[in-house]
């Protein structure tokens, strides 16, 4: 295991850490396949409402190249196929059953139902077998607000994870790398850029520790369960815990023990109101909102539920704002931060800083302002500000000198949550690799 340390970043103190305790939902009955969350992936879809299906078994196929597939997370039944706009495929809904496959090891290819799990940078998409990797990464610690523990989630597979590491190995090197620093420490970005930057022309493979995990079981037993730890927490979960769970899950099982009621305090000592809450598949800082009986996504492995920002404060950014987080010292907050790290705040007992998070953004969108702060969480040998410019005005040519073929839009999660010009960075980088990724393809 190699081991890089990060000092540029930001750990935002998000309260509703997961207590260490698994609870076992592999029960759960309905699992969702979702096309959207793979980038790049146009699916042609490949059965119907009523088929009965094995997990493992594809149920839609990419256009572009049919030797990469989405499958089935578990045997069952196909319950729905939900359509959006122009009939772009969002979901496939599969009801589970118990019905017996008898597996044999297996090696790991591009025919293999786990090969989705394996991601390719640039861009983000499935792994293009036809490529040939300088390299794969697999980050041994997530540095998110409320990710899991990883070690904590990876312990009891340790066989099947070494297994993983070895079928891998036959395409690339393989990096096990555990970050030291503030988020995004952990991120496969910035350990790509810190270990082996990414030029044009060139490509690394990247792998979720615990799908790592199961591509070996795949390798040694034949079984396809795409099994993960998810922590399910934030400042709106009634009791943070990990949970045990196949990709895809139905949330409703656990949004109905999570959601808090009327009663249930907040931070600061208030009540709320049920119905008030936001569930988010993934960081809460670049995840996508789901509904609380929607489905986990496929790459995800952590559910936040935070507090709506519907209720504005009195005379907003003109009160001191002492539970209020603030990067840049707007509020009396952000002294507080700087008495914390002097050690001043010992001397006031136990008392420590506690913060209203919610999805108020605390102002509207605003024209581009320059404050030089984005380089403070950026660590990237890169030039952030510069590089959003360039994807603003779509210059593709500057978008390269910048280094744009090393991010993905998780790597400026940090720059969108403390841009006072409430920017929509992160959409801003991926409609920007999403041009270039079409160019390459064309």
């Amino acid at each position: 295991m190699e081991t890089i340390k990060i000092t540029k970043g930001l750990d935002i103190p998000l309260d509703g850490n997961a207590e260490r305790f698994i609870v076992d939902m592999r029960g759960i009955e309905r699992y969702a396949v979702k096309p959207p969350d793979v980038v790049g992936f146009t699916p042609r879809l490949l059965v119907a409402e009523g088929d009965t299906v094995s997990a493992g078994q594809p149920l839609v196929q990419d256009k572009r190249d049919e030797r990469l597939f989405l499958p089935s997370p578990v045997s069952g039944t196909v319950e729905a196929v939900v359509r959006g706009e122009k009939r772009k495929l969002l979901e496939v809904v599969v009801c589970r059953n118990n019905q017996n496959i008898q597996n044999t090891p297996s090696t790991l290819t591009a025919e293999a139902p786990v090969w989705w799990m394996i991601k390719e940078r640039p861009f983000g998409t499935i792994a293009n077998p036809d490529h040939t990797p300088k390299g794969i990464y697999v980050s041994m610690r997530d540095t998110n607000p409320l990710a899991p523990d990883l070690e904590f989630a990876l312990k009891g597979r340790e066989h099947e994870f070494e297994a993983g590491i070895q079928a891998l190995s036959a395409f690339a090197e393989v990096h096990c790398v555990k970050a030291e620093g503030p988020h995004p420490a952990g991120n496969i970005g910035t350990i790509v850029a810190k270990l082996d930057p990414i030029n044009k022309g060139e490509y690394v493979w990247c792998v979720n520790a615990q799908d790592v995990a199961n591509i070996g079981r795949w390798c040694l037993t034949g079984e396809y369960r795409p099994e993960r730890v998810i922590a399910v927490g934030g400042p709106a979960a009634k009791a943070p815990k990990y949970y045990r769970m196949i990709c895809g899950a139905c949330m409703k099982r656990i949004s109905e023990v999570q959601v808090m009621d009327a009663s249930y305090p907040r931070l600061s000592g208030e009540t709320r109101a049920s119905g008030e809450t936001r569930i988010i598949s993934g960081s809460p800082l670049s995840g996508s909102t789901i509904a609380a009986d929607g489905f986990l996504g496929m790459y995800d492995q952590q559910v936040c539920f935070i507090e709506e920002g519907d209720k504005y404060d009195f005379m907003g950014w003109l009160m001191p704002g002492v539970k209020k987080f603030s990067f840049s010292k707007t509020f009396l907050s952000g002294f507080m931060v700087i008495m914390g790290k002097m050690g001043l705040m010992d001397l006031m007992g136990d008392l420590k800083p506690s913060y209203n998070f919610n999805t108020n953004m605390h102002g509207s969108v605003r024209p581009f302002l320059f404050t030089g702060s984005f380089e403070k969480v950026f660590p990237f040998d890169i030039y952030p500000l510069q590089l959003i410019k360039a994807c603003i005005v779509g210059d593709v040519e500057l978008q390269e000198k910048l280094g744009i073929y090393e991010v993905e839009p998780e790597d400026f999660a940090l720059c969108e949550f403390i841009d006072p010009s409430k920017t929509e960075i992160q959409t801003i980088i991926r409609e920007a690799l999403e041009v270039l990724r079409k160019e390459a393809i064309a």
